[in-house]
């Protein structure tokens, strides 16, 4: 991670979170969980391990998204789980997350309750194929302040249907802007600490999934927000196509060991940034002679970083949730248990 000539607001940031993290108790109430966001669900040995290590077999899983379907002119399910009879040592949370185009295109009253009706239906019909007896129920969406009341009207309708605790995440801006966006009525949000910076083809700019100095601009208000926060935290990493100034595509498998190829690539002057020294094919991604790839990526540092920044400012809450982002991707596999062990008792 790059940060040029920190200001001493930053630099005083630094010695803050070393300052706390020298004097926090060393016992801590967190769960971890993990979400799990591919349609198959098929879980290999490492997964296994590391969600029953990390955290005992708590799962965040996303059953399906739900998006306008402009054809058809109504709000339809996509990407809809594919798993049956799942194990019963698995402690599953549901997930389901909505367009925003959905809410701007479905106002009315009965139109939002029969939304709230048939997913509450999908949810309930996937978890009984499945097997999955669940207790909560959460709702991930990018509301924007025109589609708040239709959005929070949707939430509350679904709570009467599901009868489960209901969590929706939250992103940095709406915690930072809460009278323009408002607190949706759910009974916990998620903070989502990831995804806080601007992708850009720009090879000086920090990385984008997290950076200290843009994580310090959202943090002002957190402890203030009215509604008790658990954290997900990133656990992918992903590689910049960069093409004649242009961010043309996102790879998350184009990892550090495919930049290392000396054959292909070579490194510019910019940290994390490589120059492809010729035109080729990786893994069906086509990188044109003299691309750049920049490497975003969060490793242990990085993510103790965000840890550290984010417990300084957090309100205190018994029995956090630390969700981590997520259990299938590539870079999760570069993780031990014993570092998201660590990682999750800062909190």
């Amino acid at each position: 991670m790059v940060i040029n000539k920190p200001s001493g607001l930053i630099c005083s940031a630094f010695l803050l979170i070393n300052i706390f993290s020298a004097c926090r108790n060393s016992k801590s109430d967190a769960q971890a969980a993990f979400y799990y966001w591919k349609t198959d669900f098929n879980l290999t040995g490492k997964q296994q391990s590391l969600l029953k290590e990390v955290a005992a077999n708590r799962l965040y899983v996303r059953f399906f998204d739900v998006v306008w379907d402009t054809r058809l002119n109504q709000s339809v399910p996509r990407a809809v789980l594919k798993a049956s009879d799942i194990s019963k040592d698995l402690k599953i949370i549901p997930v389901v997350y909505l367009t925003n185009q959905v809410f701007e295109s479905t106002k009315k009253g009965p139109e939002l309750d029969s939304l709230a009706s048939r997913v509450n239906r999908e949810i309930l019909h996937l978890a009984e194929k499945a097997g999955v007896h669940y207790e909560e129920v959460q709702i991930d969406c990018d509301w924007t302040v025109s589609t708040r009341p239709a959005y929070f009207s949707f939430l509350s309708l679904f709570r009467k249907y599901t009868g489960k605790k209901l969590s929706a995440t939250i992103r940095l801006h709406q915690v930072k802007y809460p009278e323009r966006t408002g607190i949706p009525p759910v009974d916990k949000g998620i903070l989502m600490f990831y995804n806080m910076g601007k992708i850009s083809a720009d090879p000086k700019l920090a990385n984008s999934i997290y950076n200290i100095k843009d994580a310090s601009r959202y943090l002002q208000r957190v402890r203030y927000y009215h509604l008790p926060l658990d954290v997900a935290l990133p656990l992918f990493s992903w590689t910049l196509q960069i093409r004649e100034g242009k961010v043309i595509q996102l790879y998350a498998k184009i990892t550090r060991k495919e930049l290392s190829d000396a054959d292909r690539f070579t490194k510019t002057k910019y940290q994390d940034v490589y120059r492809a020294r010729k035109s080729f094919f990786t893994g069906g991604v086509y990188i044109k002679e003299n691309d750049l790839l920049k490497l975003e990526e969060i490793n242990k540092n990085t993510l103790k970083e965000a840890a550290l920044q984010l417990t300084s400012e957090l309100a205190v809450l018994k029995k956090r949730n630390i969700i981590y982002y997520e259990l299938s991707s590539e870079n999760a596999a570069d993780f031990d248990a014993k570092d998201l062990q660590e990682i999750s008792s800062y909190f």
